[in-house]
């Protein structure tokens, strides 16, 4: 199983990803400790809460989902499309 997720941070912009293991991948992005798992989002932004997931079958299904988020650009579609329906 593959997720495609949103992180917030408190500024209220978003990092989007894919990953197998979701719970992992949050310790990593949040990890202050461990700097070399930091993301450049991450180490840039802050800290991030998860906001969003959804689950995939295949890891090019996540991808695909992950491309389509991004491609949106505006923290104002990713909000309207994913957390307000």
């Amino acid at each position: 199983m593959f997720h495609t997720y949103a992180l917030e941070n408190t500024a209220g912009k978003f990092y989007i990803g894919h990953t197998e293991d979701l719970e992992r991948r949050l310790r990593q992005h949040n990890d202050s400790e461990n700097k070399s798992h930091l993301g450049k989002f991450t180490h840039k932004n802050g800290p991030g809460t998860l906001v969003w997931s959804q689950a995939s079958a295949t890891r090019a299904e996540a991808m695909k989902r992950e491309k389509q988020i991004k491609a949106w650009k505006s923290s104002k579609r990713i909000r309207n499309e994913l957390l307000l329906r």
